[in-house]
């Protein structure tokens, strides 16, 4: 029995099979989706969180209101190589989803698939709604299954092959996901209940697996110490967020059959067969663990009401468990005589043909092959309802309708700076004082265009960026009430409004020039302006 260390004739083979077969028809769908991604990925606008973490990338620290500093980070070095288009901005979302596809299928390998299993893991990552989302935008969401299915990859290994040491780079996977999104540590919790569930907790006997903690406690800890400096503001938003009533909260059937959608109905077969053949088949008893970590993260997530997406990273693992299953089914065992399989072959591209067709026709949910007008028509052809995951409204889906509206709310900023004087506009005179991070974020990253500083706000991270040496005597200040601002200001003019655009969420937003302050200092009224919900 094997003990640790892979030898190199192993190393040889686990190449071969990474790169030759199968996998090289995987890597060739990976390579399209990652062209399918490079070509769409411009065809609205920047994305509310883009702008986001654009910012806090220029404000390097670890950690934010918001996020831990991963994404952050990677979008200041995106855009110091590739530069700040919209297809360079999201290229490292395109790479990361492209890959995962190649992730699943290596995943399905190691339960004991072969060519068919592969190809049928890589198609359904390849058509799922949600994993093409991720694909098309700067998020947290673009590396959270990349992670959570490394880490996944790491446990099969070392329950598969008896690498004990394959739990430390579960653990190395683990602290990078906690520097990316802190949702990776349900993953964890469900691995570990999943371990103690079964006979595979024996696992905790051996030394690799806690050192396999201790190091994805030690990736965490520079964002742990800036957590406990600042006093936990995450936790504080997640509170604000939920006292707020912001999120939409999902009985049990509906928060379900929004899963089924993440990953598209007619996988739901799939990762469903996955599931219970991991809880229940002879076959994968050894990846138990696996079926109950899901179970874990699916009840800790409904019961806590989190986003349906919150979920979806964990699903590959399952469609690859699935599309093992059905390999095995269709082959009849391969025990079976050669004509027997044979005479079931047929259903095999009928159900690669299935999955494609349903994910081309979901594929304007995601992914803006239409324009909004074309979008619009074709969700009405659609069978269900696209989910709502927050109570604000817009004509498009939210995932669409903020990509819109920015350019008219910086303009009209830039109206109101234009009439400024000139000594007004001299450095830290007169600020620009946004009502939350994508406002502020769209004047930080389009407003060099015009002329505009850098913006302040309350709003998330924002708020710990302070002041920065404002006194708040003149400031633009956007989407307020005049009768508020006159409480503030001895002076305020109204400028105008930013022009309405039909598909933004953001739309319509007052701008007004206050001088004249009656509240003394920016600095000394910064702590009540603090805005993190």
């Amino acid at each position: 029995m094997a003990t640790g260390g892979i030898t190199s004739s192993e190393s040889r083979h686990d190449e071969q099979a990474l790169f030759g077969g199968a996998m090289a028809i995987v890597w060739a769908i990976a390579l399209a989706k990652l062209l399918l991604h490079i070509y769409f990925n411009n065809r609205y606008g920047y994305f509310r969180d883009e702008f986001d973490y654009i910012a806090c990338g220029r404000h390097l620290a670890w950690g934010y209101v918001d996020q831990p500093p991963l994404i952050p980070f990677l979008s200041r070095v995106s855009l110091a190589v590739l530069g700040d288009s919209l297809r360079a901005i999201r290229f490292i979302p395109a790479l990361a989803s492209s890959l995962l596809m190649v992730q699943a299928a290596v995943l399905a390998r190691e339960l004991g698939g072969r060519r068919f299993a592969l190809l049928l893991t890589a198609i359904c990552i390849l058509i799922a709604p949600q994993y093409l989302s991720n694909g098309s935008l700067l998020g947290t969401n673009c590396l959270e299954p990349n992670l959570w299915m490394g880490c996944a990859y790491f446990a099969i290994l070392a329950v598969k092959r008896n690498h004990s040491r394959d739990w430390l780079w579960f653990g190395i996977v683990a602290g990078l996901g906690m520097e990316e999104k802190y949702s990776i540590a349900l993953f964890g919790f469900g691995i570990v209940v999943g371990l103690l569930l079964t006979a595979q907790r024996r696992t905790f006997l051996n030394r690799w697996i806690w050192l396999g903690g201790l190091a994805a406690f030690l990736i965490f800890l520079p964002n742990l110490l800036w957590n406990l400096h600042f006093h936990w503001p995450f936790l504080e938003l997640m509170r604000n967020i939920r006292a707020e009533g912001r999120d939409v909260i999902l009985p049990f059937p509906q928060y379900f059959i929004q899963q089924v959608l993440l990953v598209d109905p007619v996988t739901a077969p799939i990762w469903l067969i996955g599931l219970f053949a991991l809880l229940f088949s002879a076959r994968l008893k050894p990846y138990r663990f696996l079926g109950w970590c899901y179970l874990v993260c699916f009840t800790v997530m409904f019961v806590l009401h989190g986003k349906n997406y919150y979920l979806a990273p964990v699903y590959p693992m399952l469609l690859a468990a699935g599309a093992v299953v059905i390999e095995s089914a269709v082959d009849h065992g391969q025990d079976e005589p050669q004509p027997t399989r044979r005479g079931q072959a047929w259903l095999k591209p009928v159900i690669i043909v299935l999955v494609l067709a349903s994910g081309i026709h979901l594929l304007p949910i995601t992914v803006p092959v239409f324009s909004p007008e074309h979008f619009l028509a074709y969700t009405k052809t659609l069978p269900f309802k696209l989910p709502i995951m927050e109570h604000a409204r817009a004509a498009l889906p939210q995932w669409y309708a903020d990509q819109f509206g920015w350019n008219e709310i910086v303009a009209e900023t830039a109206a109101a700076w234009n009439q400024l004087t000139p000594e007004e506009r001299q450095d830290e005179n007169c600020g620009i004082f946004a009502q939350d991070y994508g406002q502020a974020g769209a004047i930080d990253f389009l407003g060099p265009k015009y002329g505009l500083p850098p913006s302040l706000s309350g709003h998330q991270s924002w708020f710990l960026w302070g002041p920065r040496g404002y006194s708040g005597n003149c400031m633009i200040v956007l989407d307020d009430r005049r009768s508020r601002l006159e409480q503030l200001w001895t002076n305020v003019q109204y400028v105008g409004t930013s022009a309405d655009n039909a598909y933004a969420l953001e739309k319509e937003i007052p701008v007004f020039i206050c001088r004249g302050a009656k509240f003394g200092t920016l600095t000394e009224v910064w702590p009540r302006l603090k805005r993190w919900r």
